[in-house]
């Protein structure tokens, strides 16, 4: 007992994370965490601050439903469950109502053991584990066990780790950077860990091996069929010309569908499929997978795609809002008869004991058309090998009648840059008459209040872009218009698991939202234009002192991309480079100065 680390100094920890609204006070926490603890420890402390057990792509969740927590706090405590109920409503957080009743509970108890950070953490994994009939007893016998022995702030944190409402504000690279802090990394320590991260799409496997084993042993870390590849990510330009001028070694246009990116693991008779956020969309997929087994003539082998849903009977495209419904828990064979997909693959990171992804694009995909057979459900995506202007002009007018957004740029001779965003591949897509080049995804972060006809819901959410080199996001725009009355009523829905008592420390705002939320949900939204802003954080002082870039008449276009994590959305060196391109098409046509 005296080797482990006391529950309590990851509380004490945490709590100063959630007073913070400083992404650099939030860094520094949680390196000095990384140094309080016990090496062997990392791994699960890394876990723990994310408010999960194990990496998303293995799916293990603790499964644990309010009520049952709140049964546990009222056999625990002796109160009735309608009085923990009562007091859950009155503070509107379950963590806080467990922070109460233990409190009053422990004025009583002269006894108990203290808890640790490995006795919680195997504690929840009895938890997330417990499955078939009666595991909610189970799980709740498991919660009364540490309940038992937790002080007040203990029995908080425990309660939002079990429910998933531990908003701390860490992500990934903010655990990478503390890493780096609390060791006194280089730079070369940063690069190499973080490729190891997304090689591997696992931050605790990274901390614990680098803490135990050092950075040699980090180097060592690479592909393993079944742990997903953090994706490789385009940057998006304007015009095909502007593309064409980052491609110095000839151009390889690719049909960008709109579906869903998927990475699909096949290891003998086993497959696994994962979205672009690493999470294990397997189930889903049945189809995906029978057809991996079938065309991949490879035991094993990573390979990439778009899975599109196609109407059968004329073999057009849907719409990505009509495969999400692919993404039900329940009925999934109907899903599947109602949107059927196709495979349109572009990629291959692995095949039978080899890594691919430093070989030149041009190799992988001589090394893929040998590894998979093409059928009417599996085909490679629609390319044109081409440096000209006008072909390319040409071809994009094809996939965006063909059903797709778009086109992807490549450089013929460019690595696979796992979890990296660069000029090597490129997005371009079609051109609204009217309005911005593109639309943009944005992560909510705020919202204020609905009036009139939108009372008692949110009239307006505050919505941001992503800067990966501060690893912040700034706001751009209150987008209101653009939601119907459905929209209305899930949005707190959706919203109200990541809601935060104050402004997110990675959120850089001058305006004070009614409600804050943690940056989670991606939607997609459209607009006329871009203006300068003095209210508006994004490229604040970029392209004038005293202001940064704003949305004039942003709408939601209904779509919110629940396959996008927040550190996928639009960046703010996009926006700049929107903004400008916009000021040449005002010059071009005469409007502007």
């Amino acid at each position: 007992m005296d080797t482990e680390t006391q529950f309590k100094v990851l509380v004490e920890h945490f709590k100063q994370m959630e007073d913070t609204t400083k992404r650099t006070e939030l860094t520094s926490i949680l390196a000095h965490l990384i140094t309080s603890v016990k090496p062997d420890e990392i791994g699960e402390v890394v876990y723990l601050t994310q408010g999960k057990l194990y990496p998303d792509y293995m799916g293990i969740e603790l499964g644990v439903a309010e009520k049952t927590v709140i049964k546990a706090l009222a056999k625990y405590s002796g109160l009735p469950e309608e009085k923990v109920d009562e007091i859950y409503k009155k503070l509107g957080d379950l963590g806080d109502a467990a922070f109460e009743v233990v409190k009053e509970k422990k004025q009583m108890t002269f006894f108990s053991q203290p808890l640790t950070v490995k006795r919680v953490y195997s504690t929840l994994d009895k938890i997330a584990r417990a499955s078939g009939k009666g595991s909610q007893d189970i799980k709740m016998m498991h919660l009364m066990s540490l309940l038992n022995d937790a002080d007040p702030d203990e029995a908080r944190y425990v309660v939002k780790i079990v429910l998933g409402t531990l908003r701390l504000g860490v992500a990934d690279y903010t655990i990478l950077d503390a890493l780096s802090l609390a060791l006194a990394g280089s730079k070369e320590m940063r690069d190499i860990v973080e490729r190891a991260y997304n090689l591997t799409g696992d931050l605790g496997l990274v901390a614990s091996t680098l803490v135990a084993n050092g950075l040699d042993a980090v180097k060592k870390l690479g592909i393993s069929v079944g742990r997903p590849i953090r994706p490789m990510l385009a940057e998006r330009v304007p015009t095909v010309e502007e593309a064409l001028s980052y491609m110095q070694n000839g151009c390889i246009a690719e049909y960008k569908y709109d579906g869903e990116r998927v990475q699909i693991h096949k290891d003998g008779g086993s497959v696994k499929l994962f979205s672009r956020r690493l999470e294990n969309i397997t189930m889903h997929y049945p189809d995906i997978v029978q057809l991996a087994l079938t065309y991949i003539n490879a035991d094993k082998a990573i390979v990439e795609g778009e899975a599109v849903a196609v109407d059968e009977n004329t073999g057009e495209f849907y719409p990505f809002q009509e495969l999400m419904h692919r993404r039900r828990k329940y009925g999934i064979e109907e899903a599947m008869k109602m949107y059927p997909v196709s495979l349109f693959l572009f990629d291959i990171m692995y095949v039978d004991g080899k890594e691919l992804i430093d070989l030149p694009l041009k190799d992988r995909r001589e090394i893929l058309w040998k590894t998979v057979k093409e059928d009417e459900r599996v085909r490679f995506a629609h390319h044109l090998e081409s440096t000209n202007p006008k072909e390319l002009e040409s071809f994009m007018e094809q996939a965006i009648t063909d059903g797709c957004e778009g086109l992807v740029v490549k450089d013929p001779l460019s690595p696979y840059r796992a979890g990296a965003r660069g000029y090597s591949w490129i997005k371009l897509k079609r051109d609204y008459q009217g309005e911005l080049a593109d639309t943009l995804d944005l992560v909510v972060v705020g919202a204020f209040y609905g009036r009139g006809r939108r009372a008692g819901t949110y009239g307006t959410l505050l919505v941001a872009v992503y800067d990966p080199d501060t690893d912040s996001f700034y706001t751009v725009t209150k987008v209101g218009a653009g939601f119907t009355d459905e929209d209305l009523k899930r949005f707190p829905q959706i919203l109200e698991k990541y809601r935060m008592p104050h402004k997110h420390a990675r959120v850089v705002s001058k305006m004070e939202a009614d409600v804050w939320f943690e940056p989670k949900v991606v939607l997609e939204v459209q607009a006329q234009e871009i203006t300068l802003s003095p209210v508006h954080t994004a490229a604040f002082g970029t392209i004038k002192e005293g202001a940064g870039l704003a949305l004039r008449f942003p709408r939601f276009t209904g779509k919110i991309r629940d396959d996008k994590s927040p550190e996928d959305a639009t960046t703010v060196k996009e926006l700049v480079e929107m903004y400008m391109n916009q000021k040449k098409k005002a010059v071009a046509n005469g409007t502007g100065p």
